[in-house]
């Protein structure tokens, strides 16, 4: 009979990896004591660890990419003040026409 797969939560996974760390039992026992195969130990055993840095800033966290749309619009604004400017500069003789 095939097992269905299962997800794991960000706190279980951390559980099992420092119980893992700790190395108070084997793989074989963790993975009975969490009924986990101890691949997937190991596996979260190494992520934790190569993370581990991260908690203490060693890294910042993805920022969220920016809404393009937005900074378009933004562009767009300054495009048209910077233009509305030079076409006073030049009225006002502070600027000559041939750029």
């Amino acid at each position: 009979m095939k097992r269905t797969r299962r997800n794991h939560g960000a706190t279980f996974k951390a559980q099992v990896a420092v119980a893992a760390i700790k190395g108070d039992k084997t793989l074989t026992e963790l993975a009975e004591q969490f009924s986990v195969h101890p691949t997937q130990i190991t596996e979260w055993k190494q992520q934790l660890l190569a993370r581990a840095a991260d908690v203490f800033g060693g890294a910042k966290p993805p920022a969220e990419p920016p809404d393009l749309k937005t900074l378009h619009a933004k562009i767009g604004q300054l495009a048209l003040k910077n233009d509305c400017l030079e076409g006073a500069l030049i009225k006002a003789g502070l600027l000559s026409a041939t750029r």
